[in-house]
């Protein structure tokens, strides 16, 4: 499997929406298990006010990350397919 970046610019105008597609993720990704893993996601603050997000997907092929957007009724402005990674450190955490 490859490490797939998947760019959705200004789509959201909530979290709640956020959380929705996230839920919608989960769920596309139950029927696609062997070709498509969801890593993480970063929502954006977009300059318009609405969000974005940035996700990292494992995946087979680009093809599969289509397909697995397809399914969770997903928009998909860009994939990117990772060459490496550099890690300095971990993610940081949010304080709840």
């Amino acid at each position: 499997m490859n490490t797939y970046i998947i760019l959705r610019r200004n789509h959201w105008p909530s979290l709640d929406d956020v959380q929705q597609a996230g839920e919608r993720s989960v769920e596309a990704e139950k029927e696609m298990a062997d070709t498509v893993s969801w890593i993480r996601s970063y929502v954006m603050a977009e300059p318009s006010g609405r969000l974005g997000t940035i996700c990292v997907y494992e995946a087979d092929s680009e093809e599969a990350v289509r397909e697995h957007a397809d399914c969770a009724d997903l928009p998909v402005d860009e994939v990117i397919r990772v060459a490496d990674v550099v890690v300095i450190r971990p993610d940081p955490t949010r304080d709840e």
